[in-house]
């Protein structure tokens, strides 16, 4: 089965789109030529020398990771440190680098959603949902392309709220309007002016899609000029956003939680601030560096916030509201690696895909 590297990207990026990474990251693709075709596929949490090294050996030409070998913009590839050499690696060997890092963080059965499903939390639902995601399109349409105009915009992705697909909200009335002299109109005569019937159109659209949205809309519409607007909607969008809450289905003492924890996680060790005496039943967590929401996860109602990269005085930051438990960035986000294959094979099923076998956590333990 042969495919483009930017069939396997493009996929993705449907799923967690490029435009919800936060603005420090650098997701996408980072090395390579997008129009190549794809012989393996290796996934892992970092990029590093030892994973290209692995890629060539085992024959893959695409390492999709979490995290992204080049934050910062590099002035230089002399490979005076390891990300310079990672990449020399990669040009070299004719491997494309892709990573997918923040945007998949920010939805809904993304990192930490697998962590959440790790620990068998209910009702998961974003911790801190993202605004200014969501755009509204408003247009004017003729009663006899309304129909075919709202479908459109339909089938390109609008209209879709949650579990729910094809809404819209329509108004009936009437525009008026009078072509002017070149122009050719559907509707009416020059220098008349004309009254039709119509109806206004009102979608909602993640903001990504703006454009394929407004393509299909003015290829349906019979007008020469459409009248239309687009709105940015404040309200946040519930399956956009960092971290996830949920509940328990049976509530754990604290010790017993921790064991748990550590167990579903295979952890050696768990940073954590002092037990408070009651039961764990909702758990906030975030992959990865997650402190900035330790104060959602304290309206949320949180008996415990798991997360990592903790610092030795942010953990009074619980102030005997609930507990913190720093579980190290790697162990957290772990299972990223399961995800990225679960999702790739079951929209390729036929295809190579394979998890790394080396350690890139750059963490070690003695004991």
């Amino acid at each position: 089965m042969q495919m483009k590297i930017s069939e396997i990207t493009g996929y993705l990026e449907e799923l967690a789109p490029l435009h919800y990474q936060e603005s420090y990251d650098n997701s996408g693709l980072i090395v390579g030529d997008a129009n190549r075709e794809v012989s393996k596929i290796l996934i892992s949490l970092d990029c590093t020398e030892a994973v290209v090294q692995e890629a060539v050996e085992k024959g893959c030409n695409l390492i999709i990771s979490h995290h992204p070998i080049v934050f910062a913009g590099l002035k230089k590839i002399t490979g005076r440190n390891y990300v310079e050499r990672t990449i020399i690696a990669a040009i070299k060997n004719d491997i494309a680098l892709y990573a997918i890092h923040t945007n998949l963080d920010n939805i809904v059965g993304g990192v930490s959603s697998k962590m959440a499903e790790r620990l068998g939390l209910e009702h998961p639902a974003i911790l801190r949902p993202k605004s200014n995601v969501l755009k509204r399109l408003v247009v004017y349409t003729p009663r006899t392309h309304v129909e075919s105009v709202r479908q459109a915009m339909f089938d390109a992705g609008a209209g879709g709220i949650g579990r729910y697909d094809q809404c819209s909200y329509n108004t009936a009335g009437y525009g008026t309007f009078r072509p002017l002299a070149g122009s050719a109109p559907t509707i009416g005569r020059e220098n008349e002016q004309e009254r039709v019937e119509e109806t206004k159109i009102e979608v909602i659209f993640p903001a990504p899609i703006e454009r394929k949205v407004l393509i299909a809309m003015l290829a349906a519409h019979p007008y020469e000029e459409v009248a239309h607007h687009v709105l940015t909607v404040e309200n946040t969008n519930p399956y956009v956003g960092s971290g996830v809450i949920g509940n328990l289905s049976t509530p754990m003492q604290e010790q017993e939680f921790l064991a748990f924890l550590k167990e579903r996680f295979n952890l050696q060790v768990i940073r954590h601030t002092k037990q408070l005496g009651k039961p764990i039943e909702r758990v906030a967590l975030c992959g990865g560096a997650g402190g900035f929401l330790l104060e959602d996860a304290k309206r949320s109602g949180a008996d415990i916030f798991i997360t990592a990269d903790y610092k030795y005085h942010e953990f009074f930051d619980a102030e005997g509201k609930l507990m913190i438990a720093d579980i190290g960035h790697f162990e957290s986000e772990r299972f990223t690696q399961e995800l990225l294959l679960e999702l790739i094979t079951k929209k390729f099923a036929n295809f190579a895909v394979l998890l790394t076998e080396k350690d890139t956590n750059p963490i070690k333990y003695y004991s």
